[in-house]
């Protein structure tokens, strides 16, 4: 399976929503896409939707903890939501959730970071 990636800038926020697989295979072009929309817009968060996120592995982990330490580095936050149960797993095996906030939703995210419209 392949993976969807769909960016979509709100106020100060960049939402990523990731359909399929995040793996060894998909991973570069994940990074790129968020590197590009980063440099793009005015972004000082990043909001993960993993709602239709089949699979991940250690790639992928590495593109999250790559697209942190950049929003961080701008004095931003990263809140992952509409985690799957096995990418739930995962994200706590590999202590993610020690650097990253989760909400249940992405208005929930949105209001976590204050920029609801």
């Amino acid at each position: 399976m392949s993976l969807h990636i769909e960016l979509k800038h709100h106020r100060k926020a960049l939402i990523v929503r990731l359909k399929g697989e995040l793996d060894h295979h998909t991973a570069d072009m994940v990074k790129a896409r968020m590197e590009e929309a980063l440099l793009k817009g005015d972004t000082s968060h990043i909001i993960l939707n993993l709602k239709e996120l089949s699979f991940m592995d250690s790639s992928g982990l590495g593109v999250i903890l790559g697209r942190y330490k950049q929003i961080v580095a701008r004095g931003g936050k990263m809140v992952v939501c509409d985690v799957t149960p096995s990418v739930y797993r995962l994200f706590e095996m590999s202590g993610m959730f020690k650097i990253l906030s989760i909400q249940d939703s992405e208005t929930q995210a949105l209001s976590s970071l204050e920029v609801v419209s």
